[in-house]
């Protein structure tokens, strides 16, 4: 098993934060298959091998995922794209 620990912060509205983490776990649902569901302010993930959340908070965003041990092996390669992603979705709006 492996765990992947991500906090990125952010200066968004709470509409706008919510908007950013929809397109993570589009991307997420995308490349790896995952069911996703929103409860209140915690975007839930999950799929055989794979369970995890995104947490909005008001200037940070906190996703936590624990990789089965089939994907463990890829654990640094999927937080390296989780974590880019997050970077852009999560940036200053210009």
């Amino acid at each position: 098993m492996a765990d992947i620990n991500i906090v990125q912060q952010h200066k968004l509205t709470a509409a706008k934060a919510r908007e950013a983490a929809q397109q993570v776990a589009d991307k997420l649902a995308q490349e790896y298959d995952l069911a996703c569901a929103w409860d209140g302010d915690v975007l839930r993930f999950e799929r055989s091998g794979v369970d995890g959340s995104l947490t909005l908070e008001k200037e940070q965003a906190q996703l936590q995922i624990k990789l089965g041990f089939m994907l463990s092996a890829f654990a640094s390669t999927i937080e390296g794209k989780i974590a880019e992603k997050m970077r852009k979705v999560f940036a200053e709006p210009v």
